[in-house]
């Protein structure tokens, strides 16, 4: 329990991710705010930490940029930005408020942060790499991306923005800021709507449905639950030494999609068939996709000794127990 409890906001903490994250804090003993507008978010996911924690909790419900006019919050002492838009699918469908939500608000959280002199934890994405030079990805790497023609790279772009944002707030303002690139972050409470691939996976086969990959199969992705992730943030944004810089985080561990889909069906012992679909019918023609993406861990490691320790398996395992639960409700209602 922390001795000195402080005021803390997290922005899109009631996603997946950010909720995971405010039962840290509030497990750490803050008083933790969230704002979120629900966009891809869920009251759901903070259930737990309001039966819990209900008297350190407070949530409002709006974005970052509105809520940050408000003359209502006190001064907080941290600010973890994850509000953003989230999936391939929901990127691609809609292109223009996703670059608006992640470029907008992410400069209305950095205005807070320097105007609370609070520490400020912005989440950006591996997609900062674009097409990538080398593997595994290093934070001081070149990007490389797609024409601007192909919205498949306007995420990227965005996040780099982001970043390059908080970076000119470091030098004009003194911010104390620490960049996350998350690399497929998974586990409970994460859903398949926007892409998703693994609770994707999981929700086919626990309803007997095919499971869908995307092209051949063979590209290798690196996944890491979210349970070893949320604790993580709270220790880079503790140790002075993190400011300023970036991080990769998750695992290093790929895994292709093919044999992804294959554990699925192996740990929810389903009888689904893997179908492999075309990039083009998915997602529109001249889709892009790498066939590998796996980040360096060595800063991340050194900053705070990050080692994930939860297996592939047990993941899978608890998204599919949370995903029969949650079946279970909707058909009792």
């Amino acid at each position: 329990m922390n001795t000195n409890p402080q005021h803390i906001l997290v922005t899109g903490g009631a996603g997946f991710i950010g909720s995971h994250l405010v039962e840290q804090l509030l497990l750490r003993g803050d008083r933790v705010t969230v704002v979120d507008d629900l966009s891809t978010g869920a009251l759901a996911n903070l259930e737990h930490a309001k039966r819990l924690f209900a008297d350190r909790l407070e949530f409002v419900h709006a974005t970052v940029s509105a809520a940050s006019q408000s003359s209502k919050f006190p001064r907080f002492a941290e600010i973890y930005h994850l509000a953003a838009a989230v999936g391939v699918r929901l990127i691609v469908e809609r292109a223009s408020q996703s670059i608006e939500t992640n470029v907008l608000e992410t400069s209305a959280a950095i205005q807070w942060a320097v105007r609370d002199q609070a520490k400020l934890l912005v989440a950006s994405s591996s997609e900062v790499y674009g097409k990538g030079v080398r593997i595994p990805f290093s934070e001081s790497d070149d990007v490389v991306f797609g024409p601007t023609t192909s919205s498949r790279w306007s995420y990227g772009y965005s996040k780099a923005l982001d970043e390059f944002l908080t970076f000119a707030a470091i030098k004009e303002s003194n911010l104390k800021a620490v960049i996350i690139r998350f690399f497929n972050t998974v586990g409970p409470r994460q859903k398949g709507d926007w892409g998703m691939v693994l609770p994707r996976f999981i929700q086919a086969a626990l309803a007997g449905k095919p499971l869908e990959v995307h092209g051949d199969g063979k590209q290798q992705r690196c996944f890491c639950d979210v349970r070893d992730i949320a604790p993580a943030l709270v220790k880079l944004l503790a140790a002075d030494g993190c400011f300023g810089r970036v991080f990769n985080i998750g695992s290093d561990q790929m895994i292709s999609m093919q044999a992804l889909a294959q554990n699925v069906l192996r740990v929810t012992h389903s009888s689904s068939q893997i179908m492999n679909v075309p990039y083009e019918k998915i997602f529109g023609k001249g889709f892009e996709d790498l066939q590998m993406r796996q980040p360096s861990l060595e800063q991340i490691r050194r900053a705070i000794d990050f080692s994930p320790r939860i297996a592939l398996d047990t993941t899978i395992a608890d998204i599919a127990a949370q995903l029969s639960v949650a079946c279970k409700g909707e058909r009792a209602a």
